[in-house]
Parts: structure tokens; sequence; C-alpha cells
């Protein structure tokens, strides 16, 4: 889709929610870009401007039922969506299917339901990012350990640490499972093991533990255990801040990618 206005139009599903607003108020302050249209389960036809307290900006919030009616009317170029699994596995393929691109955040998504997505994406020829974790320092630290995992391999044993607020509903993280992933690929495969209780002998396998506590915003440390050492390479999110400036940077992107594609955070980063 490719709207009369120069700036790249944006919509936000979960608008009305903490990161919703931080991104919605990121989307003002940037140069060359501007918000077409919100939807939420609450405060559904109030100004979405006035609810993050930015004035009014005549963008009503909407409910996600009409959620391929509203992208159409409002000529929305890029869709964020960072909620829960089971309604952006719903509202994707929907977005995609109004022509729309897709920054996708969710996290606990199924490889059914990403590859629904994917699908979608490719039909309906729309680009889309989807990632686990928009931080820029996390695309560093995702580096460093697919550097670390080529150099010590098998030597060493790798745990994965992650720990984040008590609202947070699924576990492991998004980032725990990538970094996981990259591990394990660099290594030349491995099987993962969530947590471990009673009599378990360890293998070569790649330990996830989750931790849930107050508010942490997110911590991941990876652990490459050896004989007498080992390295711990970690990123700590202080603030959702750094996923909000990553995902902007990522809509603001994606809209002249080649369509039909779906990219990761590392794309972007190039």
């Amino acid at each position: 889709m490719t709207s009369e206005s120069s700036n790249v139009r944006v919509g936000l599903v979960g608008a009305c929610g903490r990161m919703g607003q931080l991104i919605i108020k990121r989307v003002l302050a940037t140069e060359g870009m501007e918000i077409s249209s919100a939807f939420d389960l609450v405060n559904i036809g109030k100004d979405i401007g006035e609810i993050v307290g930015a004035g009014k900006l005549d963008v009503p919030v909407s409910d996600s039922k009409d959620l391929a009616q509203v992208l159409k009317d409002s000529k929305t170029d890029v869709l964020i969506d960072f909620t829960i699994a089971p309604a952006t596995a719903v509202n994707a393929p929907i977005a995609a299917s109004a022509g729309v691109n897709l920054i996708i955040g969710t996290t606990g998504l199924t490889a059914e339901q990403k590859e629904n997505i994917a699908d979608a994406v490719k039909k309906n020829n729309v680009a889309a990012v989807i990632s686990s974790n928009y931080s820029i320092g996390v695309g560093v630290f995702f580096k460093l350990i697919r550097d670390a995992a080529k150099y010590l391999g098998d030597a060493y044993d790798v745990e994965i640490i992650e720990a984040h607020h008590n609202q947070k509903k699924d576990a492991p993280s998004g980032t725990a499972v990538t970094a996981a992933e990259i591990i394990s690929e660099a290594m030349g495969g491995k099987e993962f093991v969530y947590g471990r209780e009673g009599v378990c002998p360890r293998g070569k396998e790649i330990g996830i533990h989750a931790i849930r506590g107050g508010d942490i915003v997110g911590d991941h440390t990876v652990m490459f255990i050896g004989n007498s050492e080992r390295i711990e390479i970690r990123h700590q999110a202080h603030s959702r801040e750094i996923f909000v400036g990553g995902a902007v940077l990522a809509a603001k992107w994606v809209v002249s990618q080649k369509k039909g594609t779906v990219y990761a955070m590392s794309d972007v980063l190039n």
C-alpha cells in the first residue's frame, strides 16, 4: 500500500497499552512518520492522541474486529503489533490481506502461527519484520554470542538465563529462544532443555531458564562454561524505550523493502 502522504503512515495494535503509547509518542517525534490508525480493546472511539497526551490527532481508537476496513480507509502503510500471540496470529494475516506491511514484536508465537503469518506476507505481497527483540544492543548481543559459540564449540557447556517482569505471560522469552537458536546453529545443532528438576545429568544440551519478578524490563545472560573458567555475555534492558526505538526504525525501513519477504531485526540493522 502506498499512501498519498509522503509520510509513512503507521497503525498500532494495542495502542493504549504501555508499549503502544510509547511507540505512538516516538512515531510522532520522528520526522517522516505519522499515526494513521490505532486499535485496542479499550477506549474505543476516543482520540489516541489525547490518550497518550499528545493532543488531538483525529485518529480514533478502533476495535480490532474492524481492522481490515480501518486500515484501508486510513491508508495505513505499516502496522506495529506488540500484543499477545493469539491476537497477533489473527490480526497479522488480516492486515497483510489489506496490503499493509507488518512490524511484529509479539513473543510466544508457535511455529505454525509464524508460518501462517509468513504465508500471508508472501501471498499478499507485503513486507514484514518479525523479531523477538527490537533493541539495537540485542542485535550486537546476538552477534557476540554467535561468534563466541563458533570459537568455543563443544568444549563449553551453554546455559541461558533470562529475567522479566511478573506480568510477562510467555516463558522463556523470545529473545532467550532466539539466542539458543543462534548458538545451536553455530555449534551444529543442540537440544534445548527448559529448566531442570530431579535426576537430569547434563549432556551437550543448551539449558534455558526463566525468572519472573517485579518490574524487570528484560535481562539475558548467556554462560559458556568450561573447566576452570566461564565466559558470560549479558544484555540488560533498563527501559522499554530501547524496543520502541528499534520498532519505529524498522517501521520506517520496511515500507521500502522487497515485498513478499519476512525480515529480521538483523536485516534492519544491516
